[in-house]
């Protein structure tokens, strides 16, 4: 998969692309990201890439003419790479699409995303409507700036592409993969500061556990995200993540 990055703080990424999930997945060719400074796009000597909003308003805006120099940029320079146009272009945006992990899912198929960060006030509405951009939002929360939603997303999708994990059903056990959040979990010491392991998980009785543990499953997600079991979705999940269950 190639991910390519428009952004107004390009030094951002590097340091988060060096570590964890999306450095394996680089180092075994299975994610090659690239991130492009916006402002090498802009055409003034101040690099200007936002002005006012007509109408008037607070803030400024990001102007369509880098944004669409870029993505024209970055894209053919994927083509030249030997990837088929166009990239699926999302906008890091408020008043986008909820990402889930359906949503994560469903960008992991993609072969080449563009990912294009905000700022300020937001998009010039052309930027949406002439690109044919997604708008992509990680929560109901308002953030400086795209950058940290776009890496929530390389980060989640990197998890995704096979082979990137030491352990594939990491991913597939995972929570909101199953429709419920996950079980408590424990490692050694079987007693630590008076707090013990629960007995189920050391008797070695794998029917036992993986009930247990479904039973557990429930019973957070209950308390915690009652949400996610409301509805016949709900009772549909619960009965895949059973047949998932180890």
């Amino acid at each position: 998969m190639r991910i390519d990055v428009v952004t107004i703080f390009p030094g951002w990424f590097d340091p988060l692309l060096r570590e964890g999930i999306p450095r394996i997945a680089r180092e075994k060719g299975l994610l090659d990201a690239h991130v492009h400074d916006l402002r090498s796009f802009a055409k003034d000597k101040r690099r200007s890439v936002d002005d006012r909003p007509y109408g008037g308003g607070p803030g400024m805006l990001m102007m369509p003419g880098p944004v669409f120099d870029a993505v024209d940029a970055l894209e053919r320079e994927g083509v030249a790479a030997g990837l088929a146009g166009p990239s699926r272009r999302l906008l890091m945006s408020p008043q986008g699409r909820r990402l889930d992990q359906d949503f994560v899912a469903e960008l992991a198929e993609c072969p080449w995303l563009s990912l294009i960060c905000g700022r300020y006030e937001g998009f010039d509405e052309r930027i949406h409507s002439g690109l044919g951009a997604e708008e992509v939002s990680i929560g109901d929360y308002v953030l400086s700036g795209g950058e940290p939603a776009a890496f929530v997303i390389i980060d989640a999708v990197s998890r995704l592409l096979p082979g990137a994990l030491g352990d594939e059903m990491s991913a597939a056990t995972g929570s909101f993969v199953t429709g419920m959040l996950s079980w408590p979990q424990y490692t050694r010491p079987p007693v630590f500061r008076g707090m013990k392991v629960p007995d189920v998980l050391l008797s070695g009785d794998h029917g036992r556990i993986a009930q247990w543990r479904l039973e557990q499953a429930r019973r957070r997600t209950a308390e915690r995200r009652p949400d996610l079991l409301a509805g016949p979705a709900g009772e549909q999940e619960e009965e895949e993540t059973e047949r998932r269950m180890p």
